[in-house]
């Protein structure tokens, strides 16, 4: 591949100023007929000169300056309108001269035939990416530079000239490469530091030499803009949630008739699907800038939380045995970009600067028993029995009152599911407890609830906090016992 040089045509508009900038394309050929045979008599012999257009004989005219001077005219006016761009007759214009007795002559016919199918084009360079034509250039020049304008969005020029230097003396000492040089080994860097070694194009790049209609020829601004946007080709959209077809077609720039042509079995009040596939056209790039780089960076290792089981801790219950913390490492990577987005990443080297420490919690899987023991706990710490079961003030107290506990912890008298807690009427804060086993246990006037409906818990567990709330005449734990349904005296199960 030859790239642009930053050469100036300093010469350029000058020299169109002194020379015809119109170039004339006709192959004039000139063929004497031989064999010619000469009749006695005055008859005399004239030349005919026969007008062939790209191989088709058109006819015979007098003096070849009538066709020279039409495609003169064609040109020079042509020159009016396209200033600054070279010209040329589109068709192979050709002459045969011949030497004939009393010729015949087409002179009108072939002016006017001229007059009405020649055309003017303009003689390019064909940028071609791959199969497909970016664009037409006045010259290879200007189609290089294109390549190297595109090529500069995302290497810096200094990067790209020192790039195309070593490749040209790679191929001047070694033939045709594709790739920079390499040693098989990372580049020699320091920590933050990184490196282009090699700026290529994923399509195969060629000129040719065409004519085209002057109107498409292409600036080199022009060019790059062509390169950038692409070529349309066929994509399926899935549909997301939310989407309609106008959504859609405004997605991709279409307009909502072009997206209906594209899916001519969907109509514009269609009810689309999550996940149907709709056909919808999308530019694709004509190539991609392929950046091959290498750097090097400290990376942070994260610490990973390690999990052990214990069934020395109740389910549910955990503790951390060991603090994580972070390590360190240093990372050489090989990098390749595609029009400056991240397309693969390989590690070259990588050197641990400090061990990563995780962090290891145990949880523990022992499963309180929700079916009690049949024998109650005492459910405060310490106090005393400040009021039994029986009747009192004129009504029957259905169970017993601790007052002046050592703590105003309150513990769950036996195994079992807590199936009531909450605030009730006069017993305050309340919690009730289904010992699983035909008991049921009942803990009133808390200052706070510590447990929630459906929890197990385990003998002697706390549950709450002595306190005063409902109808209390002070802080103490108003405490209830039923089996199969009925009134027990919690005394007779307390130990």
């Amino acid at each position: 591949m030859i790239f642009w040089k930053n050469e100036q045509k300093v010469q350029k508009k000058q020299n169109r100023k002194l020379v015809k900038k119109a170039i004339f394309s006709t192959s004039l050929m000139m063929l004497l007929a031989t064999g010619i045979v000469f009749a006695e008599g005055t008859n005399s012999v004239d030349t005919v000169y026969h007008v062939y257009v790209d191989g088709n004989h058109i006819g015979q005219v007098s003096d070849q300056t009538i066709v020279e001077e039409i495609i003169h005219t064609k040109l020079q006016n042509a020159e009016k309108k396209y200033e600054d761009i070279d010209l040329a007759i589109g068709e192979n214009v050709e002459f045969l001269s011949e030497l004939v007795f009393n010729p015949t002559y087409d002179n009108d016919s072939i002016s006017q035939y001229l007059e009405e199918n020649l055309t003017i084009k303009s003689p390019v360079t064909a940028l071609k990416m791959g199969d497909n034509v970016v664009g037409y250039f006045e010259n290879q020049e200007d189609a290089e530079k294109v390549i190297q304008d595109y090529q500069l969005k995302y290497v810096d020029q200094d990067t790209l000239d020192k790039i195309q230097a070593a490749k040209s003396a790679r191929v001047e000492s070694d033939g045709p490469q594709i790739v920079a040089p390499t040693t098989g080994k990372p580049a020699d860097l320091a920590v933050g530091d990184a490196i282009i070694l090699d700026v290529s194009l994923s399509e195969k790049v060629s000129f040719s030499d065409e004519k085209v209609d002057p109107n498409k020829v292409n600036t080199v601004k022009e060019g790059l803009k062509l390169l950038e946007k692409g070529t349309l080709e066929e994509e399926k959209h899935k549909v997301q949630e939310g989407e309609v077809l106008g959504s859609i077609a405004s997605k991709y720039d279409l307009s909502l008739d072009t997206l209906l042509e594209l899916n001519p079995k969907l109509k514009e009040d269609s009810l689309l699907q999550i996940g149907q596939e709709i056909n919808v056209t999308e530019y694709k790039p004509f190539v991609d800038v392929v950046v091959n780089k290498e750097e090097k960076k400290k990376e942070t290792i994260a610490y990973k939380t390690e999990i052990v089981e214990s069934d020395e801790l109740f389910k549910g219950d955990q503790k951390v045995t060991q603090e994580g913390s972070d390590g360190e490492k240093i990372v050489h990577y090989a990098l390749e970009l595609h029009n400056g987005k991240e397309t693969k990443r390989d590690v070259l080297e990588e050197t641990i600067t400090k061990e990563v420490v995780n962090k290891v919690i145990v949880k523990g899987t022992k499963v309180i028993p929700s079916r009690g023991t049949g024998t109650l706990k005492w459910p405060t710490v310490g106090g005393y029995i400040s009021s039994e079961q029986g009747y009192r003030w004129g009504s029957y107290h259905k169970g017993i009152d601790i007052a002046r506990p050592s703590s105003r912890a309150i513990l769950a008298a036996d195994n079992g599911t807590v199936v009531f807690a909450g605030r009730q009427g006069s017993f305050g804060n309340k919690i009730e407890i289904n010992h699983n086993n035909g008991m049921k246990t009942i803990y009133a006037h808390l200052s706070s609830i510590q447990v929630s409906v459906g929890q197990t818990v385990q003998q002697g567990t706390q549950i709450g906090i002595m306190g005063a709330t409902g109808h209390a005449t002070g802080i103490h734990l108003h405490f209830e016992v039923y089996k199969n349904g009925a009134l027990q005296n919690p005394l007779k199960y307390l130990k």
